[in-house]
């Protein structure tokens, strides 16, 4: 029976070497995959991490270069070729826009508030569709001003949207259209806004509900 046992024993042993020989070389690529995408995991976190960090240095560096457009503009134009993608890069050309409007640089305002709508952060594309539409029409841009206005599809912007559309019909001499802009930031608006009182003002020198 033992005899019997071991032969069988034996038998087992030896399939399981010829397996073994056969796919050995599958076993070990097939772990040192698992290994490595672990390892890439663990790397890509790292990277991430680091990137990020990288950015939000950057960003600091930037506010404090807030005033100094040339500064400002540098700074900015590096973070967003090194981090384009991210919460940072789209800030930074905000940020540029503004300082670059102050200083009377209206291309440059004009060229990265366009970078946010087409690369930046959703969560910027809003105030970017107001500040270009303003910097139009500071450049006597007021057709392409009102077609950067319609594309906003989010109700909370819609009053500023609003509000911005009647200085543009305005500067145009359409008066009727400014005062019917007037009144629909007015009834788009929260009566804590503060932006509402200036519109009553704006829509009051027009004559009102005329």
């Amino acid at each position: 029976m033992a005899g019997s046992y071991d032969f069988e024993e034996q038998e087992r042993i030896a399939s399981i070497q010829h397996w073994w020989e056969d796919n050995a070389k599958f076993v070990y690529a097939a772990v040192a995959a698992f290994i490595l995408s672990i390892g890439g995991w663990k790397g890509w976190q790292y990277w991430s991490a680091t990137q990020t960090a990288d950015a939000a240095a950057m960003s600091a560096e930037l506010l404090r270069a807030r005033g100094d457009a040339k500064k400002s503009a540098d700074l900015a134009s590096a973070l967003i070729d090194k981090h384009p993608g991210t919460f940072f890069a789209s800030e930074a050309a905000l940020i540029s826009a503004q300082d670059a409007f102050g200083a009377g640089n209206l291309a440059l305002a004009q060229s990265r508030l366009e970078w946010v709508m087409a690369n930046g952060r959703d969560e910027h594309k809003g105030l970017a569709r107001l500040r270009l539409a303003a910097v139009l029409l500071d450049l006597k841009k007021p057709a392409e001003a009102l077609q950067v206005l319609d594309g906003n599809k989010e109700p909370a912007w819609d009053a500023l949207v609003a509000d911005l559309r009647g200085d543009i019909h305005f500067s145009q001499g359409r008066t009727d259209e400014a005062r019917a802009a007037y009144k629909l930031a007015i009834e788009k608006s929260d009566p804590r806004s503060p932006m509402r009182s200036f519109t009553e003002l704006k829509l009051s020198a027009l004559g009102g509900a005329q």
